[in-house]
């Protein structure tokens, strides 16, 4: 428990590929893992999206 709550938190290190991960605990590595896979998620998204963009694009330019 801390002094005060006021204290500051220490603020968690982005991951990084390639990292070390022997110092980090199970619970700090369970919770990278759910980041990582909430951006896997975003970036899937995001290009589907721009496939889809694409594909109109492509759709349109073939019309004429």
């Amino acid at each position: 428990m801390a002094i005060f709550d006021d204290e500051p938190r220490k603020k968690a290190r982005p991951h990084e590929i390639g990292q070390d991960l022997a110092l980090l605990s199970v619970d700090e590595l369970s919770e990278r893992i759910a980041l990582l896979q909430d951006e896997i998620v975003r970036l899937e998204a995001e290009r589907t999206a721009k496939g889809s963009t694409k594909s109109a694009a492509e759709a349109l330019f073939r019309r004429g």
